[in-house]
């Protein structure tokens, strides 16, 4: 990797050698060749006019929607559909869910049943729909907007044709074979290819590195479950000879200055207008109009117009996610012919150089988000279901997660797919960003086919650019080599399609960093506690999912230590057990636990995962401006398992969400730890103030540090005045000599307080469990009570010490509870309430908690 990145370097370097102090943006962009974006292009001025002046009329809804029932049939030995032994199908959706559903196979997702359901994805399968038609239109098109992955479609017993690529199309024009009354749609799709060339590991599937999918799935992690279906929705649409094509709005600066991109189709050269109302989409607000006269125009256009005070769209935790509705209309002789809907935010992007200044070897990684310069803090984002399982109650689960962890992007990445349009809407709601790769992986984009890969590319760019919370496009997923036909393709189309936002030849690349020598190499959890980067793309260490998933999916296998290498619980590890994942989970969740029984298994686990990724994101946000980001790896997963996720497949919410929830707070003190074992040892702990919004600058703070050991004995209690002045502001070293750090276990609690002593954010740590096998869970009780009234928890420590570890669960309600929060400390006396999202009857346990409930 390192040598080749220097290869790479020299070569640009000679293409470029007057432009050495350019970034790799800018090296890039000339290297694309790409023409104007549309931002760049001139544009005609558009009138400011009042509602209702011009244009009359209404567009009748013709779109006819064909998702819903179909039948599902098998290929035939005589290459038929057997219909006779067919089953009702919901479109969208994959075969699989229809199989499981229909009782045809076992869940997938439980024991080793995914076997069962990947042969269904090696045959051929025929769906039918029968439908009414009372429509009469002009120009009738087919549109599929996503099949996996090769299929053929016949309509009334006409071969419309075929198409390969999982994320958009096939599209087909049908007005020759369109009947008014019952029409018969039938869709073939091809059995996908079993390819195995020794890759890693020797037993996935490699074909998708043929064709262009989600490609999870096909064995190398997690999941193999190929993907077969119709996964998004079919429907008619009328497309007339004089229309409105591929309508994006972009922001030209935050005054409210906007342009419109718009390809105007004209079949009759005739005088005619565009017309564009706005209004508020999710705010109070007045709607304005524009409007611009037309002779003999068509094609590509922009028009520009300006909002009066515009409301703009920020990142969560920076400001409203303000959105607008733009409703676009062609007008010919006064009268609206074709209309086409946008939902669009006000919002800028640019990247700025780390310190220092351009560099040829670096993208630019500081965002600035209308004008403001922001550390990113973020995770990994899989597809969400290997079933295709894309439901809006699944996407705003997870998401709301992600809100609620102070996340800020999701990076989507090369091993998924082009995100669905709810994923994106959801995304715009409620402020995440999201970095946006195109399917590729470990150089693949040189043999996946080159026309598949480009329009998947450019209709995937059409689709998603009015997005707000579309930040940035990327080649792929951890190629070595990330140039070629394809790359500058793709680096071409983000400008001369897009142009408002960023585009990266691959991750990790140009200074973001990808590290997993804790867990795949087996270092010590210190080896994350110490490490650093530019940005950080992915890292991160793997756990079990909640016990109430973990016993789902072993069903009914009994856990012993060592487990079954063929059983259920070593086939939900990464690699189905196949690479030394049970021994690394014994080394993990050993630091902390003993393999006695499944619940430490998991605590241990959870915890490991806790320590390997909160300390890296502390001492990222630290280093800022060094340092502009950290993407963990990742959100949730696509299937139940062993996994890095915080969140598992099935919703479950890990200790590691609710930790990130305060490392992750816009306002908090760290500690940053070089090891995580401190006993009988001189140690100095860097102290610092996290103020990203700068929101306390000038204002008094106090910080108290407070630390205690096993028995709650204090060993250090320190207050600090300090009036910040900056995003990130040091406080200096706790140190702590040889007898304060010699102790079974360290408790760590730092309190961010107003000039008042009102505590304003929290942050704990614990040290020193190597010492012994499950003392994290043998320190001295604290005495707790709580009452419970409906979805409101309130407890209160009635002790004379800490309680820490406080946990709260809701029996049988784990694929969905999220707390306000959990895994928390609480001070002697100290009462607190817990927000519940879910009715059931709470439950409360803890690290060193006794319930003293009458």
């Amino acid at each position: 990797m390192k040598i080749f990145c220097c290869s790479a370097l020299v070569l640009l370097s000679e293409m470029f050698p007057l432009q050495a102090q350019k970034s790799m943006d800018e090296l890039d962009r000339i290297s694309f060749r790409a023409g104007l974006s549309p931002l760049e292009r001139d544009g005609f001025r558009m009138e400011n006019i009042k509602n209702g002046l011009l244009g009359s009329g209404d567009i009748k809804n013709t779109e006819l929607s064909l998702s819903g029932g179909w039948l599902l049939a098998e290929d035939g030995l005589d290459g038929r559909p057997e219909w006779d032994n067919s089953i009702q199908a919901i479109v969208p959706g994959s075969i699989h869910e229809v199989l499981f559903k229909a009782g045809r196979i076992p869940d997938p997702m439980i024991g080793r049943n995914d076997s069962v359901a990947e042969k269904h994805s090696y045959h051929r399968w025929w769906l039918k729909r029968i439908f009414e038609n009372e429509n009469i239109y002009v120009n009738p098109k087919l549109r599929f907007a996503g099949v996996a992955n090769h299929c053929w479609v016949w309509l009334n017993g006409h071969c419309l044709g075929e198409h390969e690529g999982m994320f958009g199309g096939p599209d087909f024009e049908i007005k020759e074979y369109l009947k008014a009354g019952k029409n018969e749609l039938v869709v073939l799709l091809d059995s996908i290819p079993r390819v195995y060339n020794g890759g890693w590991p020797a037993t996935a599937n490699e074909a998708w590195k043929q064709t262009v999918v989600v490609n999870c799935v096909y064995g190398w992690h997690y999941a193999k479950i190929p993907s077969l279906g119709i996964w998004q929705d079919v429907f008619i649409e009328d497309c007339p000879p004089d229309r409105i094509e591929n309508a994006f709005i972009a922001t030209k600066d935050l005054s409210g200055e906007m342009r419109l991109n718009i390809d105007l189709k004209r079949e009759q050269i005739q005088a005619g207008g565009i017309r564009v109302r706005i209004e508020p989409y999710n705010f109070e607000g007045e709607t304005q109009e524009f409007f611009w006269k037309f002779k003999d125009n068509s094609g590509n256009l922009n028009l520009d117009f300006k909002l009066d005070n515009p409301k703009l769209w920020y990142p969560n935790g920076m400001g409203e996610q303000s959105l607008y509705k733009a409703t676009v209309d062609l007008l010919i002789e006064n009268q609206v012919i074709d209309r086409k809907k946008v939902v669009f935010g006000v919002r800028t992007i640019e990247m700025a150089s780390l310190p220092g200044g351009p560099r040829p070897d670096k993208y630019n990684w500081t965002f600035v988000i209308n004008g403001v310069s922001m550390f990113v803090k973020g995770a990994g984002w899989c597809t969400m279901d290997a079933m295709l399982d894309f439901s809006e109650v699944r996407y705003r689960h997870f998401l709301t997660a992600a809100r609620d962890q102070h996340i800020q992007m999701l990076r989507a990445w090369g091993g998924g797919l082009p995100e669905t349009d709810i994923f994106y809407r959801l995304c715009d709601e409620l402020g995440i960003m999201v970095m946006q790769e195109w399917p590729t992986a470990w150089d693949s984009h040189k043999t996946q086919p080159v026309n598949v890969l480009k329009e998947t590319v450019v209709r995937n760019t059409l689709r998603l650019r009015n997005h707000p919370s579309l930040v940035m496009w990327g080649a792929g997923n951890e190629s070595s080599n990330p140039f070629g036909e394809m790359i500058d393709f793709m680096g071409k189309v983000s400008i001369e399609l897009d142009g408002t936002r960023p585009f990266h030849r691959g991750e990790a690349w140009g200074g973001s960093k990808h590290n997993y020598n804790c867990w795949w190499d087996g270092l010590h959890l210190n080896h994350n506690l110490n490490m650093t980067a530019d940005f950080w793309g992915e890292f991160g260490i793997p756990s079990l999912p909640l016990k109430e998933h973990v016993l789902y999916y072993l069903d009914g296998e009994e856990y012993s230590w060592p487990v079954d290498k063929n059983g259920n619980f070593a086939h939900h590890t990464p690699i189905f057990g196949t690479n030394g994942e049970l021994e690394k989970l014994e080394q993990y969740s050993g630091y902390f636990m003993p393999d006695s029984t499944l619940d430490c298994m998991i605590l241990g686990s959870q915890l490991a995962q806790v320590e390997g990724v909160r300390h890296t994101l502390e001492r990222a946000r630290t280093r800022w401006p060094y340092c502009t980001g950290a993407l963990y790896y990742k959100l949730n997963d696509n299937y139940p398992g062993l996994s890095w996720s915080s969140i598992d497949y099935y919703g479950g919410v890990k200790p590691l969400h609710y930790f990130l929830k305060r490392s992750y707070a816009p306002l908090v003190s760290v500690l940053l730890f070089d090891r995580t074992n401190m006993a009988a040892q001189q140690v100095s702990l860097p102290h610092y103030l996290l103020d990203e919004n700068e929101r306390w600058c000038g204002k008094e703070i106090k910080v108290r540090v407070s630390i205690y050991n096993q028995d709650f004995k204090e060993v250090l209690d320190s207050t600090i005045v300090v009036f910040p002045e900056e995003k990130v502001s040091f406080l200096g070293d706790v140190s702590l000599n040889v007898e304060q750090t010699d102790a079974v276990m360290l408790y760590y609690k730092t309190d961010v307080m107003d000039a008042a002593g009102k505590v304003l954010a929290r942050n704990w740590y614990f040290t020193n469990y190597e010492t012994k096998q499950g003392c994290i869970l043998e320190s001295k009780r604290s005495k707790l009570s709580y009452s419970q009234n409906g979805r409101i928890l309130i407890l209160k420590n009635n002790d004379v010490i800490p309680a820490v570890g406080v946990t709260v669960e809701v029996p049988g309600k784990a694929s969905s509870l999220l707390l306000s929060d959990n895994y928390f400390w609480m001070d002697p006396g100290e009462e607190k309430k817990i927000e519940i999202n879910v009715d059931g009857i709470a439950v409360v346990k803890g690290w060193n908690v006794s319930i003293v409930n009458e």
